[in-house]
């Protein structure tokens, strides 16, 4: 009854949908086969504005999560081409629709303030300084900054770009803080391990801190 079914379906030229209920209307060995599948995800993540993972993108497209991943292939070749401002990334262990870095970086002075929240020169750095050395207190973020950081911590927690990971085991039990994922989206980071490597320099002043 089912093959039948499926089999109409061709026949009358309607739309083959690999659907998560074990009916493959395509042929997996051809990812490109699945025009409309891969532009139904692509719907779904233009319309999500957080990362997707692969069960979730196919729950919510109606996909097998085998099919899901023909079409997330289909659409990384798609926007994989040079006349395409747009790429599919893993951020935070979900895919997303983000801008290529080399035109967000001419756009950033337009649209960088509705991302980024309009954050000083002040938190960014004391935001880097966390990302890199998290976790880390208080005292030790000062240290390497030379200067208190009492209003950019504050600041950061309010756009939780930053989280209290614990207590470090020392007088007083400080306070630890590292990133969110929060500060993944915001960066395009699938994880900490992402981020760009520091110069000698900054190293050395970073450890000397600790």
């Amino acid at each position: 009854m089912a093959i039948h079914l499926v089999e109409c379906l061709c026949v009358h030229g309607l739309p083959r949908f690999a659907r998560n209920d074990g009916l493959f209307f395509g042929n997996l060995e051809d990812p490109m086969e699945f025009n409309k599948e891969t532009a139904l995800c692509e719907t779904v993540l233009f319309l999500e504005s957080e990362p997707v993972t692969l069960k979730g993108l196919a729950g919510k497209a109606q996909l097998s999560e085998e099919v899901t991943e023909k079409c997330l292939e289909n659409l990384k070749e798609k926007y994989s081409a040079e006349n395409s401002g747009i790429e599919l990334v893993m951020i935070t262990g979900g895919w997303c629709l983000v801008p290529k870095k080399e035109y967000w970086a001419v756009l950033k002075e337009q649209y960088g303030s509705k991302r980024e929240g309009r954050l000083s020169r002040s938190a960014l750095e004391t935001l880097s300084i966390i990302a890199y050395s998290q976790p880390i207190t208080r005292a030790e973020i000062e240290a390497i900054r030379g200067v208190g950081v009492d209003n950019m911590i504050r600041l950061l927690l309010e756009r939780n770009l930053i989280k209290e990971v614990g207590k470090k085991e020392a007088p007083g039990r400080p306070t630890l803080f590292g990133t969110t994922k929060e500060f993944l989206r915001l960066f395009q980071l699938n994880s900490i391990s992402e981020l760009p490597k520091l110069d000698e320099d900054d190293q050395e002043r970073f450890e000397l801190a600790r």
